[in-house]
């Protein structure tokens, strides 16, 4: 019984991360898509100003979506 539960938990778990990184990638082409600017190509030049909302956006998706993960489980 517990071994299915545990199993269980863990396909939810890798469901969750799947999610997570979808919208995640989600995220960044809405970002790039509303943004006067090319995303990508601030990155490349390794603007920092953009590299640190960037990250922001990621953490922010990722607490959300870890959040509404986390509950699912239980």
């Amino acid at each position: 019984m517990e071994l299915t539960i545990v199993l269980l938990n863990l396909v939810y778990a890798v469901i969750g991360a799947a999610l997570a990184l979808l919208f995640m990638v989600l995220g960044f082409k809405v970002f790039d898509r509303i943004t006067p600017f090319d995303t990508s190509r601030q990155l490349e030049e390794k603007n920092t100003a953009v590299g640190i909302v960037v990250g922001a956006i990621f953490v922010g998706l990722g607490i959300a979506v870890g959040l509404v993960i986390g509950l699912g489980l239980n």
